[in-house]
């Protein structure tokens, strides 16, 4: 047999963003655009981060937030001081300020090769980001010494429309609920949660598939996991067939048309059946295929914590970190650009930096959800499993002082979030990079709007 010789080189960070950026000067240029500083656009990228990129966590993404607003926020704490970036002047040295602020914009205005002295004004559908510094709502949750940045206000508009047919899919669409289940289903937020996390998505329908994905794998969570009917016994079982309507099953002939009418049995299978459907209408096969592989993430996830739960097990801290990782938000900031209208590239979704971007984002995320929902999961039946409680357990702390530790890894993990993202941006400022790592810092913080914000679900411990 001929020697087939050496496998081909996987693709750098800077190789990918310089193959997708020469790619898209070149169908400028086909199409008669004027393409400036083609040469100096199309060199290699340096493979670390260059003299004078941040090496520490800087104090907050900029997430579109006004002239003198705070970028980051510790409730409890002075208010972290404001640094105006200076305006960048070379490519070796890109400045992070600009770089996290980055193309926003949707059409071409978001997609400059060059840097800019101003973000790109908002889509005129857009309400005017407000003049005054923002700060959290009167009636929010505040956890002293949270880090955590305010967004503005979700449009109300949008708010409404999302949350009228958000309800009308679930009842009308898929009978996801029972009559009695109505209330817990609009205390859910549906509308406010997913403008507060996408607030540059072009249409409603845009925003209707983040939201259809994000009701659908909370019932899956609630029905088949935790309080409404869920259990650990036989859960593989279950998760595996409602993983076939978002990753189909191909068989023969003759069993394919019982697998198809099995995707009806359930609430659960029916939501992601009819939520997949709609996504992807909207989202490339590559898309697609990503949020498949997030979602078997997750569901493994919740495997790993059923299976602690059948034996009674309390898992080490870095056990139980390790499991939040698969089961984590992780999906929804995943699609932000599928949300958004453009594509983040395979080729540069798939590096390490990246991964480790939206790993960091959803383990932060997660331990919001720990923290906002601890006195919830303490008055359910049965024991669950939160940051909290484990290392209450582990390490032998009070109630109290192990939420506060868990405030601590979550303000760790936040910070590395911030600086991995600033990292990668100076590294590969490629528009489609500066706006997906932008809008997962706008999902990181709408993500926390919601839980702060939503009274009907969350309630704080009385430690202060």
């Amino acid at each position: 047999m001929p020697d087939p010789g050496l496998s081909p080189l996987q693709s750098s960070l800077p190789g990918a963003a310089a193959s997708f950026t020469a790619r898209v000067l070149a169908d400028a240029a086909a199409h008669g655009f004027a393409v400036p500083h083609i040469a100096a656009e199309t060199q290699p990228l340096p493979t670390e981060a260059p003299a004078g990129a941040p090496t520490e966590a800087p104090a907050g993404i900029p997430t579109g937030l006004p002239a003198g607003a705070p970028a980051g926020m510790a409730v409890g704490a002075a208010a972290a001081p404001v640094v105006e970036p200076a305006p960048a002047t070379t490519r070796s040295q890109p400045d992070p300020g600009w770089v996290l602020r980055g193309p926003s914009g949707l059409g071409t205005a978001g997609l400059s090769l060059v840097p800019r002295a101003e973000p790109p004004a908002l889509p005129a559908e857009h309400p005017a980001l407000p003049a005054e510094p923002l700060a959290a709502p009167a009636d929010a949750l505040i956890i002293p010494g949270l880090y955590w940045h305010p967004v503005p206000e979700p449009d109300p508009v949008r708010m409404e429309e999302v949350s009228r047919r958000i309800k009308s899919w679930a009842l009308d669409e898929i009978q996801l609920y029972p009559e009695d289940w109505e209330g817990d289903f609009d205390g859910f937020r549906v509308g406010p949660y997913m403008v507060a996390c996408h607030p540059d998505a072009p249409s409603i329908e845009h925003l209707m598939v983040a939201a259809r994905l994000m009701v659908a794998e909370n019932a899956v969570d609630d029905c088949y996991c935790e309080d409404l009917g869920g259990s650990p016994i036989g859960l593989g079982g279950r998760l595996l067939l409602a993983h076939t309507a978002l990753d189909p099953l191909h068989s023969t002939a003759e069993y394919q048309p019982q697998w198809a009418e099995s995707l009806h049995a359930d609430a659960p299978r029916r939501a992601y059946r009819s939520a997949m459907e709609y996504f992807v209408r909207l989202a490339t096969p590559s898309q697609a295929d990503r949020f498949r592989h997030d979602m078997a993430r997750l569901h493994m996830g919740y495997l790993a914590e059923a299976a602690w739960d059948e034996t009674n097990h309390v898992p080490e801290v870095w056990e139980y970190l390790t499991m939040r990782q698969f089961n984590n938000f992780r999906p929804c900031p995943t699609i932000t650009d599928t949300v958004g209208g453009y594509e983040l590239p395979t080729d540069l979704h798939a590096q390490p930096a990246m991964q480790r971007v939206l790993a960091l984002a959803g383990n932060a995320s997660t331990i919001v959800n720990d923290l906002y929902s601890y006195t919830k999961e303490l008055a359910s039946p049965g024991r669950h499993m939160n940051l909290p409680v484990v290392l209450a357990d582990r390490e032998s702390l009070s109630e109290k002082d192990a939420y506060l530790k868990a405030v601590e890894v979550h303000n760790d993990l936040m910070r590395d979030f911030e600086a991995a993202s600033a990292e990668l941006a100076a590294a590969c400022p490629v528009p489609s990079v500066l706006r997906f790592l932008k809008g997962v810092a706008v999902w990181v913080d709408g993500n926390h709007y919601w839980h702060q914000t939503n009274t009907y679900r969350y309630s704080l411990p009385d430690f202060w």
